[in-house]
């Protein structure tokens, strides 16, 4: 078993090598389109295929068996003469989508006839379902024997986690809705006597962003639990052959195409959340600010990955003791600073670093003044 870094490292050289038998093919002919170089291609005793890889787990797509059975020795021959590595042999396989499923990372994928054509239906792998099972049943158990705002907590986490992976398949909603229905007797038996069983009205900004409030679930410590079937297909869309890490051009285009994921972030918030100093009522109102913003910073505006999110107190929590949800405010941890700051020196450092520009500055003293902070004059900048 290799490490995904290792991996990447070692069968980068595999990637470029089935590039090069068809995808990336150097014809002395230059086509225009790709496809009409793909049908040209075809007439001659080339093997068509596509590889796709995470990690040392790959796939190389054929039309046929026979192509199948040609990328399957040459890739043999190939890892073990160039690379020194043997295959799995009871993990790789031909395989006919149109005949059946194949597992690729957790997923199951299968070919089926749509109109005149052949589509993806994608779900999840039975030992996957199994394990997803598994853990639920060991949270719920976990929360059973101390039903606290934390274990809540971890099982939105988890929840939150399984669809934000699973989102992309076809048939996600019908696989959730199964494992929901075969976990619903545990979580009742378990939960009615120490949970308020119902819809969530009233619900957090953070769970409305994600989850609908017609599902029926349970509130265990002041937090509404995430519903397992409330999750519905996120379309996969094509995205252009010329993000790739292998060029400059293409490292460019994939830093512009990368788009922030709200979810994703809130996941490590609550994972590395830590609520013991303010208490929960913070620690859910943080993560409700924080998706209320959609993650930006509410000074200058800029997203922020979990990682760099400070929450201010607009009236100081020590004299204040107020944790509620319009009390707090999703700010960078420099702006964070610069709130606070007394000294001139943090003040011009942190001025600098920022570059703020009117509006921002105006919100960055309006901050202080709640302080009961001198306001910054801008020409320090």
């Amino acid at each position: 078993m290799l490490s995904p870094l290792l991996s990447n490292i070692v069968l980068h050289d595999l990637d470029k090598w089935v590039s090069t038998q068809w995808e990336l093919f150097d014809t002395r002919h230059q086509y225009y389109h790709a496809s009409n170089k793909y049908a040209a291609l075809r007439n001659t005793r080339l093997k068509e295929g596509f590889i796709v890889r995470y990690a040392d787990d790959f796939k190389i797509l054929c039309r046929d068996r026979k192509r199948a059975q040609r990328w399957y020795y040459a890739v043999q021959l190939y890892l073990k003469d160039r690379l020194g590595l043997d295959i799995n042999r009871e993990k790789s396989k031909i395989i006919n989508l149109r005949k059946r499923k194949a597992n690729f990372l957790g997923f199951t994928i299968k070919a089926e006839i749509k109109g005149a054509k052949y589509v993806a239906h994608t779900g999840i792998k039975d030992s996957k379902k199994q394990q997803i099972k598994r853990k639920g049943r060991e949270l719920i158990r976990n929360i059973r024997s101390s039903p606290t705002a934390k274990n809540a907590l971890l099982f939105n986490l988890f929840v939150l986690g399984l669809h934000n992976y699973f989102k992309k398949a076809t048939h996600v909603n019908i696989e959730f809705s199964r494992i929901a229905y075969d976990l619903s007797r545990t979580m009742y038996n378990r939960l009615k006597p120490i949970a308020c069983r119902g819809k969530p009205h009233n619900s957090s900004p953070s769970y409305k962003k994600f989850y609908s409030e017609t599902y029926t679930t349970y509130k265990v410590a002041e937090v509404w639990l995430y519903p397992l079937a409330d999750v519905r297909t996120h379309n996969n869309m094509n995205f252009s052959q010329n993000l790739t890490p292998f060029t400059i051009q293409g490292r460019i285009e994939m830093y512009r195409a990368l788009k922030p994921s709200i979810g994703t972030e809130i996941q490590k918030m609550i994972a590395n959340g830590k609520e013991e100093k303010y208490g929960i009522e913070f620690f859910d109102n943080r993560i409700s600010r924080y998706s209320m913003v959609d993650g930006k910073c509410e000074v200058t505006g800029i997203f922020l990955p979990a990682e760099t999110v400070h929450c201010h107190h607009v009236k100081p929590f020590h004299v204040s003791n107020d944790n509620s949800y319009s009390n707090l405010r999703i700010v960078h941890e420099w702006v964070h600073i610069l709130i606070h700051a007394t000294k001139e020196q943090t003040i011009q450092k942190y001025m600098e670093v920022l570059q703020l520009d009117d509006k921002s500055f105006k919100k960055l003293n309006q901050l202080r003044k709640h302080c009961g902070l001198e306001l910054i004059n801008k020409k320090i900048n």
